[in-house]
Order: C-alpha cells, then sequence, then structure tokens
C-alpha cells in the first residue's frame, strides 16, 4: 500500500514528515534520505501499533482528496509505501528474569511495549542496531 507523506521543511529545522491519513505520526530526519527512510518506518510501526490496539487502518487517500487540506501548505507530498501487515501471533520465549526486567526497562524508556520492543531490536538488528531512542516515539501518539 502506498499513503501520502507530507514533507516540511522550516529554516534551520530537520525535514520534518506527517501523514494525512495518520493524524499523529510523524517522525523527522536530517537529510531528505533519512526522512524518506525515516517515514516508511514511522508508518510501518503507526499500522502495527493500530492494529495491535484493534484501530481500523484507514485506506489510502487519492492526491486530489488532499488538495485542499490545509496541512499540506508549504509541504511537499510523496508517496511512501508499506507492506500489508502481517497477522501478529503469539509467542512465548524462555528468558532469565533480570532479562526480562531489563527488557522492559528499556521497553518503556522507548515509550513501547515488551513485545514491540523485542521484534523492533530483532529487525533493527538485521538493518545495524535499534534508532536512537530519541526517535523512536515520534512515530505514534495516541488521539
Amino acid at each position: 500500500m502506498e499513503y501520502i507523506a507530507y514533507l516540511h521543511k522550516d529554516r534551520g529545522s530537520d525535514y520534518g514528515v506527517s501523514f494525512p491519513d495518520f493524524p499523529g505520526c510523524i517522525t523527522a530526519g536530517r537529510t531528505l534520505d533519512e526522512a524518506s527512510r525515516m517515514a516508511e518506518e514511522a508508518l510501518a510501526l503507526h499500522i502495527q501499533g493500530m492494529i495491535e490496539d484493534r484501530d481500523p487502518v484507514p485506506e489510502p487517500s487519492k492526491l486530489e482528496d488532499i488538495a485542499k487540506d490545509a496541512a499540506r501548505q508549504g509541504a511537499i507530498a510523496f508517496m511512501v509505501k508499506v507492506e500489508a501487515p502481517d497477522a501478529t501471533v503469539r509467542v512465548n520465549i524462555t528468558a532469565r528474569e533480570s532479562q526480562i526486567a531489563k527488557i522492559d526497562e528499556l521497553a518503556e524508556a522507548a515509550g513501547m511495549t515488551r513485545s514491540g520492543y523485542m521484534v523492533r531490536a530483532a529487525i533493527g538488528g538485521q538493518r545495524g542496531g535499534m534508532r536512537a531512542k530519541s526517535r523512536g516515539r515520534q512515530f505514534r501518539t495516541r488521539q
């Protein structure tokens, strides 16, 4: 699926990205390339959070639907592709109590659930580690 994103840039700031179909889903990057990568990651995590919360995921808007959107003023619209989300599967793991406590501590500091943190750490490990925590929770805010 592809969703519309807005790229914003104010003088002296990073490149900000927001999504008209997902109020509260925002991210930023120091460069255009970083903002684009962060947009894909932010949107995927936001949609996954909606699914976990059993919130409906909206269908992508069409470009003509956003023509009069006030948030579009001064922004450049671009498309962000996300894979259709998989079904969530519950698994059991075995770990030391102290390891689970440390995972819970790190997850809380990142503003994530234990499961979300563990999945993000595993997937992030394939891409060279997790992203900086300072950006980790710019992705989703509750409405």
